[in-house]
């Protein structure tokens, strides 16, 4: 955060294993912050993190949101202020998750039509 120390009760974004949510300060380190989730602003990632987009990586992980009410560390550089109403938990969440799954179909329908241009190339240049 730009103060030197979270404030407990200070409502804030936070960045979280790929998410991102609203929260409430509970204690800060200095270095750490940690907060209680309250809302869901953008659903974790799913697969693997060293290789983003490969869908046959070793271990593919499911991430799950952090839940309503959960506390969780973060470094204090991913801790933000957060000004405005605090919608509510669930609607956040599937909004979050409609969110991704929009753009987990964008990028499948965008890598799809590559790929049919890329067959159509391929034929081209075989002559």
């Amino acid at each position: 955060m730009n103060e030197p120390n979270a404030t407990p009760g200070q409502i804030v974004k936070a960045a979280y294993k790929t998410g991102e949510y609203i929260a409430e300060v509970v204690e800060s380190d200095g270095r750490r912050v940690l907060v209680q989730v309250h809302a869901v602003l953008q659903h974790p990632t799913q697969g693997d993190l060293h290789h983003p987009y490969d869908p046959d990586a070793p271990m593919f992980h499911e991430r799950r949101a952090s839940a309503f009410g959960e506390k969780v560390w973060v470094p204090a550089a991913a801790v933000k202020p957060y000004d405005g109403a605090i919608p509510p938990y669930k609607e956040t969440l599937m909004t979050a998750l409609g969110t991704e799954m929009e753009r987990m179909d964008r990028l499948q329908r965008w890598a799809q039509r590559s790929l049919e241009r890329l067959r159509s190339l391929e034929k081209d240049y075989k002559g």
